[in-house]
């Protein structure tokens, strides 16, 4: 697949400040990458950005929501 390019999102749950969750986000987006790099994905073929709070997977204000609010997500594109 040698034309694929993965864009990392980093997402935070909606605790803290806009700018401490897109940083948040940014670490967590960034942790994922290098993983992927560590496993012998080339890093020109890897991308990541930091939606922050901005995109919750579970809107629900609970401990449980903000687990599944705290993640990476993996897009995969062609180039």
């Amino acid at each position: 697949y040698p034309t694929w390019v993965i864009t990392v999102e980093g997402h935070a749950d909606e605790r803290g400040t806009a700018e401490y969750n897109l940083a948040l986000g940014e670490r967590r987006a960034l942790s994922a990458r290098n993983y992927l790099v560590s496993l012998g994905i080339p890093a020109d073929r890897l991308r990541t950005v930091s939606y922050g709070k901005e995109f919750p997977f579970d809107p629900a204000h609970s401990e449980e929501a903000y687990s599944k609010n705290r993640r990476a997500h993996f897009v995969v594109t062609s180039k």
